[in-house]
């Protein structure tokens, strides 16, 4: 499930129309798409799998938190040893490589008897690799597209993935049922195959950028230079803690509510669909930026309403509230976009990734910590309350705004 929270910048409304037609005539980003929304759907169901199945094995928040968003653990391992394999001389082939990976992943993820501990070692191994695969993808997708067109590449596979997940949510709800938590680890494996097979099919093999062989050292020097500057670790941070808080919260809708977390995570996943057409297509870059800081609070502020147990109905739209609230990542990334050398975009991108995914496992980490003590509307009231102290704290200390840095030649 944590794939689902990557969005990107996103081009005003007339030019991405015309980008939008113009990308879905190119085969290989075809590809690349077609490819992306399989990955996505397979994760989404075999994340609501995986959780509801250690739910009913364990009967335990914690657990069943950590089993949905564990995986994001892992992300940063990718991060900060091999990301930079996603600027490689030979990106397909290195994408195909980590799909197949995922496929074992999620396909023995279907074997009945399966121990906790070994679907758990499963999730860190997959977190991992998938680091380095959205690093690779997203260094890939530079290359299938002109750099004019690159915003709303991005743009229209935000904005399908989010229409996915809710589909997915809704779907594998019913799935569920029918066919069992194995059913659907089959399916997403199914998709994940399926997604290989298209990559294999529609994109050539690109040279990037680097005639040097990628390795420990060269994404340690990356990376090195990403967090010297400081404008671009104050973005990080911003991108990062408060998104990663909420979806600590969104963790706990099996243990808050089992028969209606379905609702609620289709809902978050509605209002992010609905932030990025409204603040991705619909605003300009000035725009977008000065509101960053109030969208920071909506992602945290309706959670609060949990302390009190409200209604479904309530809660569900309160949660459709937050969920716009993550269109607040659209400004922050494109801020990092400008700061960022051409060579090392699909490093720099796929660090800001497992960055914000790893703090997703984090924040899933503590809600489901917290939910063991209390109960899980109130330990979702509190996290929320942290992320809106952590908000209210980078905006006293000018974490973002017209301040930061600008331009490529910030970029060092």
């Amino acid at each position: 499930m944590p794939s689902h929270r990557t969005t990107s910048p996103a081009a005003p409304l007339a030019t991405a129309t015309t980008g939008y037609r113009a990308l879905l005539r190119n085969k290989e980003f075809s590809g690349l798409y077609i490819s992306f929304i399989l990955t996505v759907t397979a994760s989404t169901l075999s994340g609501f799998a995986l959780g509801t199945l250690v739910n009913h094995r364990t009967g335990s928040p914690f657990l069943t938190a950590v089993s949905m968003y564990g995986a994001t653990f892992a992300t940063v391992l990718g991060a900060l040893t091999l990301m930079s394999v996603a600027d490689g001389e030979r990106p397909r082939r290195t994408l195909l490589l980590l799909q197949l990976v995922s496929l074992v992943g999620v396909a023995a993820q279907a074997v009945p008897g399966l121990p906790l501990a070994a679907r758990f070692a499963l999730l860190l191994t997959l977190g991992f690799f998938q680091s380095l695969s959205t690093g690779t993808r997203l260094g890939l997708l530079a290359e299938v597209v002109p750099s004019s067109a690159y915003a709303p590449a991005r743009s229209l596979m935000n904005v399908t993935s989010g229409a996915t997940v809710i589909t997915g949510y809704a779907v594998g709800a019913a799935l569920l049922r029918y066919l069992g938590p194995y059913g659907v680890f089959v399916l997403a494996a199914a998709l994940t195959a399926l997604g290989t097979a298209v990559v294999a099919v529609t994109v050539r093999e690109h040279s990037i950028r680097f005639t040097r062989r990628p390795g420990l050292r060269r994404t340690w020097t990356t990376n090195a230079e990403l967090f010297a500057h400081p404008g671009r670790r104050r973005l990080l941070l911003n991108l990062w803690v408060p998104n990663g808080l909420v979806v600590g919260c969104e963790a706990l809708f099996l243990s808050y509510d089992p028969g209606r977390a379905g609702t609620f995570l289709a809902a978050a996943s509605a209002g992010m669909l609905l932030g990025d057409l409204i603040v991705g297509r619909l605003l300009t870059a000035d725009r977008r930026r000065r509101l960053a800081f109030a969208l920071r609070l909506l992602l945290a502020a309706p959670f609060l309403l949990f302390a009190v147990h409200p209604p479904a109905p309530v809660a569900a739209v309160a949660v459709l509230l937050a969920g716009v609230g993550f269109a607040a990542t659209l400004p922050l990334q494109e801020q990092l976009l400008e700061q960022t050398p051409d060579a090392v975009r699909g490093q720099v991108q796929g660090v800001e990734s497992a960055g914000r995914m790893t703090w997703q496992g984090i924040g899933a980490a503590v809600a489901g910590g917290l939910a063991q003590c209390v109960a899980p509307g109130t330990a979702i009231a509190v996290v929320a309350g942290v992320s809106v102290a952590v908000t209210l704290l980078c905006r006293t200390s000018g974490g973002t705004g017209p301040g930061v840095p600008q331009g490529r030649a910030a970029a060092g």
